[in-house]
């Protein structure tokens, strides 16, 4: 059990994401908060019952935030194996 994390991570921007409460594959809450690169046209999604209870994604311009309230946890290996990838193409 993680009781908290944090990450930073930048592709086409800066994405900051915090987890809260983390038991095997769930999380009590999740969020995340975006800074892109490239404006984009703003939009609202509510969820309930994809992936868990409860979840708000928001972008307007460069701005985004996405929280995620007892939910399947984020697979940060999967960001970094990623994210090596991208570095060895370069």
């Amino acid at each position: 059990m993680t009781l908290f994390q944090f990450k930073h991570r930048y592709d086409f921007g800066h994405d900051w994401y915090i987890q809260v409460l983390n038991l095997k594959k769930w999380s009590l809450l999740q969020l995340s908060v975006s800074w892109n690169d490239y404006p984009g046209w703003p939009y609202l999604q509510i969820t309930f019952g994809s992936n868990g209870l409860f979840s708000i994604l928001f972008w307007a311009y460069k701005f985004g935030l996405d929280l995620d309230i007892l939910s399947r946890t984020w697979n940060w290996n999967y960001l970094e194996n990623v994210d090596e990838q991208e570095v060895d193409l370069g």
